[in-house]
């Protein structure tokens, strides 16, 4: 992780405005060890400026941001976290969203916009940032809210970030926002626990936690991680993510770039009949190259496996592409330009996505084993490559690790 950068921002004792409890800072501090420590994430201790409490001003959180533009290429890698007040006016002229830095003064509406950084100005700072695999992490929704100032100047502020602002934030190649619970919710600190509920698992995640096939710890499978964790242990807390990439790309090494590969061999403990049903066109390259590279891959691996050539005789195929998408745990596409043409397969895919979007269930998998553009519904779903071989084995190795666990749930 030479050519990874970051930046830590921890707010809770603020001059102006309600405190947040002390475990935000020991969050900080966590993050900015376990990033910087060899035996884990890799990067270098000057590539990580870590601002806590009275360090976080407007002027040294713009200075730092201003910074990873200086510093990092578009080939860079660059994570900035913040555990701190975020907020939002909903009327007038200075309606929209902001971060509130530690000297943040909202006395008036003035004030507020001269001491606070609004949400053009972060969303500014972020465009300017060259690096192509950007990752922003939240957890600005901390129960307990804003006190409100009892005069006729001071704005109303409503605590946290709307999920919209995440949207707009995310546009741009490369871009990644986690947030620790959707804009309704809070994030919560269990009782007695050393670390806010999301970042106790965004470090267990990048500790080893989440999969590292290939010695890294990619982005998504770090989402993958955190996010069923967090809501299980907290049901009215649900971690976010809005992306905009073409890969999922490494954000840190994994226990110091050891290589992972050891994959379970447990399903999850539910109620569906197979694993996974294959949706591919059965004609040409693509029936060779499921039949006689993925198909023994995946069962030698213990998983069990649907394809269309089980479908039952005399009974409608719509029928049984239901009924295989029911009673599977996750759906995969194998996509090619001759998969694209084929109206069947099509509907398999549709099928499966509606039913995922009935469920809140992400069950829809893509992988691609011929070059080819699919249709948007598709491209927003992050995409394995099987084309290129350099990356096969990782990738394959991916894709079993993610068919043995539960569906993660959507924000739908």
């Amino acid at each position: 992780m030479n050519n990874a950068y970051a930046l830590i921002v921890g707010i809770a004792n603020y001059q102006a405005i309600s405190s947040l409890p002390q475990t935000v800072l020991k969050d900080a501090r966590d993050i900015y060890d376990l990033l910087t420590a060899p035996e884990y994430c890799g990067y270098s201790p000057d590539h990580v400026q870590l601002l806590i409490d009275s360090q976080a001003t407007k002027a040294a959180i713009t200075e730092a941001l201003a910074n990873l533009t200086r510093k990092s290429k578009e080939d860079s890698t660059v994570l900035i976290y913040f555990s701190s007040h975020g907020g939002q006016i909903e009327e007038g002229s200075d309606q929209g969203e902001y971060l509130l830095p530690v000297d943040t003064d909202f006395s008036s509406n003035e004030s507020l916009v001269q001491t606070a950084i609004s949400g053009n100005q972060f969303t500014e700072a972020l465009r300017a940032i060259p690096a192509q695999k950007l990752v922003v992490i939240f957890d600005c929704c901390h129960a307990g809210g804003i006190a409100q100032l009892k005069t006729a100047t001071a704005p109303v502020i409503k605590a946290g970030l709307p999920e919209s602002y995440y949207d707009v934030l995310k546009q741009g190649q490369g871009r990644v926002i986690l947030a620790s619970s959707r804009s309704s919710e809070a994030s919560y600190i269990l009782q007695d626990a050393e670390n806010s509920l999301f970042t106790q698992h965004l470090l267990a995640g990048l500790k080893g936690g989440a999969i590292g096939i290939g010695g890294v710890v990619r982005i998504l499978d770090l989402f993958s991680y955190l996010q069923p964790k967090v809501t299980n242990d907290q049901a009215n807390q649900h971690p976010i993510l809005k992306v905009e990439i073409e890969e999922n790309f490494a954000i840190t090494l994994y226990q110091g770039g050891k290589i992972q590969r050891q994959i379970s061999t447990v399903s999850p403990a539910d109620d569906y009949e197979y694993d996974v049903f294959i949706s591919y066109r059965a004609k040409g390259r693509d029936k060779t190259w499921v039949r006689k590279t993925l198909l023994p891959y995946l069962e030698s691996e213990g998983l069990r496996v649907y394809l269309e050539f089980y479908f039952p005789l005399g009974v409608p195929v719509i029928t049984s592409m239901e009924r295989a998408i029911q009673q599977s745990r996750y759906t995969l596409l194998v996509l090619s330009p001759a998969y694209l043409e084929s109206s069947y397969r099509e509907f398999e895919g549709l099928v499966a996505q509606h039913l995922g979007l009935e469920e809140s269930q992400y069950r829809l998998l893509p992988i691609m084993c011929e070059k080819c553009i699919p249709r948007l519904g598709l491209r927003v779903l992050p995409l394995l490559d099987m084309t290129d071989e350099e990356e096969f084995e990782t990738n394959i190795d991916r894709l079993v690790y993610q068919l043995r666990q539960s569906p993660s749930k959507s924000d739908s």
